[in-house]
């Protein structure tokens, strides 16, 4: 019976060794998968300040982002820049014991060492009253700054948002064009924004730089257009061709003429559309649907569309 019990003795004893054991890795895994998440996560361009940790992280493949570029007002407003690209946003909890100046300094030498300029920065009072900034949420923080790193495949731009609480927010826009071709032009697409909208922009129409010829690859878009005036043979449309601002007003207008006149001629000639169911006109960089400050703006203006007469 002593042995029967001093086997049970020791099966206790190490049941009991072995719960302690896995709470004290538990409890590790709990204090020290912060600092590790911090080291290897977030974006390559930008180091956490020491000893933070990574709270959330959000990475949008295409998506708009503003940062600030100026004083907020007494009205509330503020200038920004409007981003589109590839965005990540960034949550840090930092260590008690540095203050947001510290934080602050070592995020702006970072940048700076990094080859980023600044172009705004501010403390809470410099930064202009309490507002609220869509994509940011709430503005100022204790300090703030805006930087851009200048690419040639595309230039990056953050933000810093350093808090007294303490924590860090950091923005990160790479600038790159939208994914086409995720959603393929159709007739019946055409119909449908026709009907409930008027007009449609198509981005399926090539054109090299400053040429009117239509490039062979618009013709799967083309025989869309031609389907759809198939189909609905009381339709007439108008054919508009639209440029950014790259150059003067008078060449763009020109341009866009000469373009939308290239389109109906493809439709009346290759796809047998009557000539009395089109008419081509051009305005040039007057009706943008982005603003032309940025890359992506520009793709998003240059196109030709279908409006109904």
């Amino acid at each position: 019976m002593k042995l029967i019990n001093g086997l049970i003795v020791r099966t206790i004893i190490l049941n009991q060794t072995r719960i302690v054991a896995t709470l004290i890795t538990a409890i590790l895994v709990i204090f020290i998968t912060p600092v590790v998440i911090a080291q290897n996560s977030g974006h390559p361009l930008i180091t956490a300040f020491s000893g933070s940790y990574l709270e959330k992280q959000e990475v949008m493949e295409f998506d708009e982002q503003q940062l600030v570029l100026g004083k907020v007002q007494p009205d509330g407003t503020v200038k920004t820049e409007r981003l589109a690209g590839k965005v990540t946003r960034l949550d840090y909890r930092d260590p008690d014991d540095r203050s947001s100046l510290e934080r602050f300094r070592n995020y702006e030498q970072g940048l700076k060492e990094a080859g980023f300029e600044i172009l705004y920065s501010c403390n809470k009072e410099e930064c202009g009253p309490e507002t609220q900034i869509e994509t940011i949420g709430y503005f100022p923080p204790e300090r703030y700054l805006t930087a851009v790193l200048k690419k040639p495949a595309g230039n990056v731009w953050v933000g810093v948002l350093v808090a007294a609480g303490p924590w860090t927010k950091i923005k990160i826009v790479e600038l790159k064009p939208m994914d086409t071709g995720m959603v393929k032009v159709t007739a019946d697409i055409l119909h449908k924004n026709i009907l409930t909208e008027g007009h449609m922009a198509v981005y399926g129409i090539y054109f090299d730089t400053g040429k009117s010829e239509v490039k062979t690859e618009s013709a799967e878009t083309l025989t869309e257009i031609a389907a759809l005036l198939r189909l609905n043979p009381l339709l007439q449309i108008y054919v508009v061709g639209h440029t950014d601002n790259v150059g003067t007003l008078t060449d763009n207008l020109d341009l866009s003429n000469r373009r939308a006149a290239a389109v109906v001629s493809e439709l009346t000639t290759h796809y047998k559309v009557p000539a009395s169911r089109l008419q081509a006109g051009g305005v040039g960089p007057l009706s943008p649907v982005a603003t032309n400050d940025t890359d992506q703006g520009k793709r998003l203006n240059r196109r030709v569309e279908i409006v109904k007469k």
